[in-house]
């Protein structure tokens, strides 16, 4: 008899490493969980130190394999999925960090970026190229930073002596010693010409990074490198690797054109699939590239929240008025939000604003106004965002939506799921494994190495849990959306 043969899934996320061990029915068989620490040198700041990362990372795949009581010669292969535009550089030599890895929330860079959005020609280039915005969010003008501040940096870089990736690139240079990244965490640096599927010069001279930095670039499913013996007493090979939003689209099976997720982690992320085209956004979204395989490539739309569950986490350890997120569920299904609107803009907003500048906000305060209201508004805050997103969507597409699939953490309550079903008048389907990140990077290494034929075959395991039927007048709907727009209108950046 075939010894049976599983899929680790390391899912590398901002405030948290997570490994997963998948079987070939796509069920999770082990599970690790490690959070480390979030470093704040300044307000809008963010970074992480690379070699935590690399550290929780590896312990939790250990400590997977061990909950999954398998040996790990029955790994056939290892997927990655990583948050997202994340920048560390290290030395090519010793594999030491040249500096702290800048986080995507990081706004340090928003005055530069906002001097290259307020040239029209630089602006369009940069969009037209990477279907992406000049925003302090995406990699390359972190990049510029690090070589700009760190002393010597820039002088080794141009002599060929540093290297520069995102999260899945340094995790899988500490795997395997192979410097590459895949397609879709390429297309959001800033630096990658999304049409012709490359480096961009014009690109790396606007921001002034020499080549010889950046990794190669493969697609998303297929073999990347086989993982060191040393580190799991065996080879195994590396072979899907897609940022965490794309990996989710792909772990929710979303894989006809017009299908949807929305993700509610640290921040939210819709991403629509466009199919073989680039949609254009004409309403604040970004075109990227969904995932690719051999010569196929696959796009998307996307809207990005920056702040989403990570208000939860806001209400836990700042206020300290919860201790779970669980128990915020519970407060917010007791009360409503009593007029108040909680605007978690603590790094900016993203899609559709696109203010860098913005900053979190409270209002409709009032004597009476109690806990209960501030935790309900703050879970609210989470369904208007994706509200907006979805919105701006199918403003862009014509399409109407039916059905949203929806992942992540913050897709465990009711309250965010009923309310976002209410704003968009559209069904909300949870699966049964929230865990469609670290599931969708399983299914690309699975997809690597053989161990599924096909997408048909993969869409056949995905299972509904409990989908969410809209369930709120159009009046009651209107007063909510008309409290969050003023809300939005008090926010964003006066000048």
């Amino acid at each position: 008899m075939n010894e049976k043969r599983y899929i680790l899934a390391l899912d590398q996320g901002t405030t948290s490493s997570r490994s997963i061990i998948f079987d070939s029915d796509g069920s999770m068989k082990g599970i690790a969980q490690m959070e480390f620490p979030q470093i704040y040198p300044q307000p809008g700041w963010v970074e992480h130190d690379p070699k935590e990362i690399w550290y929780s990372q590896y312990e939790t795949a250990k400590q997977a394999i061990q909950n999954a009581e398998i040996n790990p010669s029955q790994i056939a292969a290892i997927g990655i999925t990583n948050q997202r535009e994340t920048t560390i550089l290290w030395d090519k030599q010793t594999g030491e960090p040249v500096f702290n890895a800048i986080v995507w929330q990081c706004r340090r860079t928003s005055d530069f970026c906002a001097a290259l959005a307020s040239d029209p020609a630089v602006s369009s280039m940069i969009t037209e190229k990477t279907g992406l915005k000049p925003d302090a969010y995406f990699s390359a003008t972190k990049i510029r930073w690090i070589l700009d501040h760190v002393p010597g940096v820039r002088e080794r870089a141009e002599r060929g002596e540093i290297l520069f990736g995102t999260v899945d690139c340094y995790l899988l240079w500490q795997l395997t010693g192979v410097h590459a990244t895949d397609t879709t965490n390429a297309s959001r640096t800033l630096l990658y010409n999304i049409h012709t599927m490359d480096w961009d010069e014009d690109l790396l001279d606007l921001f002034a990074i020499p080549r010889s930095i950046l990794p190669e670039v493969k697609p998303s499913i297929g073999f990347f490198g086989n993982a060191k013996i040393e580190l799991f007493g065996c080879q195994i090979p590396v072979s899907g690797i897609a940022g965490d939003q794309h990996a989710a689209l792909f772990g929710q099976a979303c894989f006809g054109e017009g299908d949807a997720k929305n993700t509610y982690g640290t921040g939210c992320f819709l991403m629509l699939n466009t199919g073989s085209n680039p949609v254009t956004s004409k309403n604040g979204l970004v075109t990227t590239v969904a995932w690719s395989r051999g010569d196929k490539v696959t796009y998307a739309l996307e809207g990005s929240v920056f702040i989403g569950g990570a208000v939860l986490q806001w209400l836990r350890d700042e206020l300290k008025i919860i201790t779970s997120a669980p128990e915020a569920d519970i407060i917010a299904a007791s009360a409503d939000n009593g007029g108040v609107y909680v605007v978690p803009a603590f790094t900016g907003l993203g899609a559709p604003y696109w203010d860098m500048y913005a900053r979190g906000t409270i209002t409709g305060l009032t004597r009476g106004t109690s806990r209960a209201n501030i935790i309900r508004a703050a879970l609210e805050s989470i369904a208007f965002q994706t509200n907006d997103l979805l919105t701006a969507m199918q403003e862009d597409t014509g399409v109407p939506f039916t059905v949203l699939k929806v992942d992540g953490g913050a897709s465990r309550s009711d309250v965010i799921l009923q309310l976002q079903a209410d704003l968009l008048k559209a069904s909300v389907d949870r699966p049964v494994n929230t865990e469609t990140t670290a599931q969708g990077a399983a299914f690309m290494a699975g997809l690597g190495v053989g161990l599924w034929k096909d997408e048909a075959e993969i869409a056949a395991m995905r299972r509904s849990a409990k989908t969410f039927a809209p369930n709120m007048d159009d009046a009651a709907r209107t007063a909510l959306l008309n409290g969050w727009k003023t809300a939005i209108g008090q926010t964003l950046y006066k000048g």
